[in-house]
């Protein structure tokens, strides 16, 4: 059986989403300040704690913003063009 997707909480949604990328900016900013303090001489290093604290709200805000415009461009075009088209199936009883 054919389903569309008729509309997207943009909240939500952007909450989600806004976590897992504040979250997964982590994996990848934490190994990268620990290398840049060890390679770079002590004077022009950059504030690490700063960084740590800010990049992780930078993804998250525009995480959110990115996610809800999204979907609300979503729901508004979804009455000219239809939505996202999924099947599903269920299993026969046994």
């Amino acid at each position: 059986m054919k389903q569309q997707i008729a509309r997207l909480s943009p909240h939500q949604n952007g909450k989600v989403f806004a976590v897992l990328m504040a979250v997964a900016s982590l994996v990848f900013l934490i190994p990268f300040l620990l290398f840049m303090a060890a390679v770079m001489p002590a004077g022009q290093r950059p504030p690490m704690f700063m960084m740590v604290i800010v990049m992780p709200v930078m993804y998250l805000v525009i995480g959110y913003l990115s996610v809800a415009v999204g979907c609300l461009l979503y729901n508004a075009l979804f009455k000219f063009i239809g939505g996202i088209e999924f099947e599903t199936t269920s299993d026969p009883a046994p």
